[in-house]
């Protein structure tokens, strides 16, 4: 098997869409279920993250075990709409590679709405890999736009998740024949600079 590239964007997806993971307590995931996005008392005016790794949201939320994390959405949204958000997205911290220098960064930072980091992915036990994984947070109008334009199915997948964490101590193989099956997403070369990710090779999706 290949070495997966260092950040490289990783998704369920088709034609048309992408699905990213969030978490949430019940009364924010229910009321985002029945709506079809997410509505009060889902706040606007906070930063929300989005997770395009399955893994990744499983090791942040401890399997939907965390307080505040107790039921894991998995959303839906266009692929044009998560290419807007990375378009006009910021790292969440200074990287050289990526920047001129501190103060190119800071003056990127102050235009934009979005923040993109990548942190180790994760194994089913939560133990970090050599390779990374995007997490994208979004603010101000890029929220407005998830909620209003980019979300376009929303899935409560938290009994999953339960019935898989029991499977985890007993046989984690398993458990990983499972998951979701996220192959390497095809991101537009100029959005892939944005954010520092390695372009995926065209899969005709």
């Amino acid at each position: 098997m290949p070495d997966i590239p260092q950040r490289q964007v990783r998704a369920v997806f088709d034609d048309t869409t992408i699905v990213v993971y969030q978490a949430y307590p019940p009364e924010i995931a229910g009321a985002a279920v029945a709506a079809g996005t997410f509505v009060a008392p889902f706040k606007r005016e906070r930063m929300t993250w989005i997770k395009p790794s399955f893994l990744w949201m499983m090791y942040r939320s401890g399997w939907a075990s965390k307080p505040g994390q107790e039921r894991v959405l998995a959303v839906r949204i266009t692929r044009d709409g998560f290419h807007e958000a990375l378009a006009g997205a910021c790292l969440s911290h200074f990287d050289r590679t990526m920047y001129d220098d501190a103060a190119a960064w800071e003056a990127r930072k102050r235009e934009t709405e979005v923040r993109v980091q990548w942190d180790p992915e994760r194994t089913p036990s939560g133990a970090p890999l050599p390779h990374r994984s995007l997490q994208v947070g979004l603010s101000g109008s890029a929220v407005d736009a998830y909620v209003s334009r980019w979300i376009v199915g929303i899935e409560d997948i938290t009994d999953d998740v339960r019935d898989w964490r029991a499977l985890l101590s007993t046989d984690p193989g398993v458990v990983g024949a499972m998951l979701p099956p996220e192959l390497p997403y095809p991101l537009p070369d100029d959005v892939a600079g944005i954010v520092g990710a390695t372009p995926a090779p065209a899969s005709g999706r």
